[in-house]
C-alpha cells in the first residue's frame, strides 16, 4: 500500500474491529495498525455506517453500536462519503453480472461510490470487492 492512499472501509472490517470475538478480529487489528502507519486516508459510506451499526446493535448490544458510531467521529478517523441517488441507480448494474453470487445492495453501492471517489483499495473481507476489481489491504 502506498503512503497516504485512499482506502474504503467495509462493514466486515468495522465489525471485525469492534467485536473481539469475531474470527477476523486479530487480522483486522493488524491491518488497522498498518493503515494508520501508512497514513491511509480512510473512507466509508452512509450505507456501510447504517449496516454496521445495525449489525452491532443486533449481534452485540446498543452500547457497542453507539461506541463504534462515536469512534467514527474522532479527529481524522474516517471520511463518511454520502450515497447519492446516482450511486444507487448505478449499483443495480452489478446484479446483472453472473460473477456476483449473493451480492448485497450495500456492497454494490460501495463499488459505485468507490469508483466515483477514485478509491481502488478496500479494507474488507468480502471477496466481492476483488470480483469488482478492487485491491484488498494487506
Amino acid at each position: 500500500m502506498r503512503q497516504g492512499e485512499a482506502v474504503f472501509v467495509d462493514s466486515g472490517a468495522w465489525i471485525a474491529l469492534a467485536l473481539s470475538r469475531d474470527r477476523l478480529h486479530d487480522q483486522a487489528r493488524e491491518q488497522w495498525t498498518s493503515l494508520h502507519e501508512a497514513g491511509a486516508k480512510l473512507h466509508t459510506s452512509i450505507p456501510v455506517v447504517i449496516e454496521t451499526f445495525t449489525f452491532l446493535e443486533r449481534n452485540a448490544n446498543r452500547e457497542v453500536a453507539i461506541a463504534w458510531k462515536d469512534s467514527l467521529y474522532g479527529p481524522g478517523t474516517v471520511r463518511i462519503v454520502p450515497c447519492e441517488l446516482r450511486d444507487l441507480e448505478q449499483s443495480w448494474e452489478y446484479f446483472r453480472r453472473s460473477d456476483f453470487h449473493k451480492l448485497s445492495a450495500v456492497d454494490a453501492t460501495s463499488f459505485t461510490i468507490m469508483k466515483r471517489a477514485g478509491i481502488h483499495t478496500a479494507y474488507a473481507f468480502d471477496h466481492h470487492f476483488a470480483v469488482a476489481g478492487f485491491r484488498f489491504v494487506g
